[in-house]
Formats: structure tokens, sequence, C-alpha cells
């Protein structure tokens, strides 16, 4: 009797602890403008996570950004907006050729303010999506590729 309500207890307590993956962020990457829970969930987990490839940096980037909608105060705003910008770029610049960061890219810039100045490469990644679409293999992905390339700029 002891051992059950332990393994339950400890079932309830593992289970309340979210993991994401990003397959996860990708999946969920439409509702996150609009879903300040999901958004926030996903960020915490993203920023917790250690492994810093292009990929992870360039998700949490653009979580970072679209947490940026999620905020009150216009100095949070900026801030948040910034730092998920610096850190979409340094994972562009870690990996400069693949077509999933350009995608992250392009959709903050697309839907970045324009007195935020973020907008200077939405031609450029555009072009590239369209050449190297191949290089993307997520499904959801792809998914959201062809309406975004599709938006006017």
């Amino acid at each position: 009797m002891k051992w059950t309500i332990f393994l339950l207890s400890a079932l309830l307590v593992f289970s309340s602890f979210s993991i994401y993956s990003l397959d996860d962020v990708r999946a969920n990457y439409s509702q996150l403008a609009t879903d300040k829970e999901l958004c926030s969930e996903l960020l915490a987990q993203l920023e917790k996570n250690k492994n810093q490839s292009a990929t992870h940096l360039a998700y949490l980037g653009s979580l970072q950004t679209i947490w940026a909608n999620h905020t009150l105060n216009p100095a949070t705003k900026l801030s948040t907006f910034n730092k998920g910008k610096k850190n979409i770029e340094a994972a562009i610049k870690k990996e400069p050729k693949n077509a999933e960061l350009r995608f992250i890219r392009l959709s903050v810039q697309k839907n970045a303010p324009a007195f935020l100045g973020y907008q200077s490469n939405i031609k450029e990644d555009i072009e590239f999506i369209k050449n190297n679409r191949s290089q993307i293999k997520s499904n959801v992905l792809n998914r959201y590729i062809e309406p975004l390339l599709k938006e006017k700029q």
C-alpha cells in the first residue's frame, strides 16, 4: 500500500513537469503568438535546456521575440525582442546555410513591427528558402512555409 501511494505520488510529480522537444515547438509554432501560457512554457523549457545547437538557439530567439508581444512594459518588450533577435542572428551566423533557421528569421521579420527595424532579410530569406526547401524534412514546417512565402512583403 505504501509503495502504491509513493508511486502514484511520484507519477503525479513527474507528470507535472513538461519536457518539450524542438518538435513540440515546431508543432505549436503558429499558436505561440496567441497562446501566452504555451509560449511561456515552451520558452521556459528552451531556456533551461543547455543544448545550444543553432536550431535550438534560433527557436529560443523566436520565442523570445514572440514573448515580447505578451509583456506589458514597453521597455521589457523591447529588451525581450532584442534578446530574441540577437539569438536568431547568432544561430544563423553558426549555420548560415540552414533553411530552417532562415524560416525562423523570416517568420519573425515578417511579423515584427516596422519600427523595430528587423525586416532587412526578408527577400534574402525567401529566396534562400525557395532554393533550399528540400533541406527541411519536417512536415509541420513544410506546411508553415508555403503560406509564409506567399504572404505579401
